[in-house]
């Protein structure tokens, strides 16, 4: 049997490691791959230039569509600024749902100088964005999903409307969890 990957895609700050999380606490079952994390290891020491978020996109998209193959549902926690490595999986992953968390430059702004827990991602992002380093929304692009399953309005419904939203979408989509 097939696995599920839902791709939880949004500007940094908009909440999509906060979802993510409440997710895997109701199907303990789903494995979330966070390009934070992953980009560590992929690259230690990034760049974050075009061809190095080309490269580590695709490497994510791969690794979740073998483990989808495998049977395990994946919930891909990422920005992922371009829609053509959305794209990408949603060719290669044949259970595929993303869910955009729309989302103002200024209320991600916001709400990342105040999180205490980066779940890996780079502190102070958008000001480092201030001064000239590629962050999606600012001087990066952030292109927003043509026709996403879901769209969450992260900055006006709270965490508990989003979790039950994603529930419905996942009750839609009949996964053995």
């Amino acid at each position: 049997m097939k696995g599920f990957a839902l791709w939880i895609t949004g500007l940094p700050g908009s909440g999509k490691s906060t979802l993510a999380d409440e997710i895997k606490k109701l199907y303990p079952k789903f494995i979330i791959l966070r390009m934070d994390a992953f980009r560590k290891i992929v690259t230690p020491k990034p760049a974050y230039s075009g061809l190095e978020r080309d490269i580590v996109y695709r490497s994510l998209v791969y690794l979740a569509k073998i483990m989808t193959g495998q049977g395990h549902n994946v919930i891909i926690d990422a920005t992922g600024n371009l829609r053509k490595w959305r794209i990408l999986a949603r060719r290669l992953i044949p259970k595929y749902a993303e869910i955009y968390l729309k989302c103002p430059l200024e209320a991600a702004m916001k709400r990342e100088r105040k999180r205490a827990c980066t779940h890996k991602a780079p502190k102070g992002i958008y000001k480092k964005g201030a001064k000239g380093w590629p962050v999606p929304g600012m001087n990066v692009p952030y292109e927003e999903p043509r026709k996403p399953e879901l769209t969450i309005e992260t900055d006006v419904v709270s965490v508990n409307e989003s979790v039950k939203s994603i529930k419905r979408l996942i009750a839609q989509t009949d996964i053995n969890s």
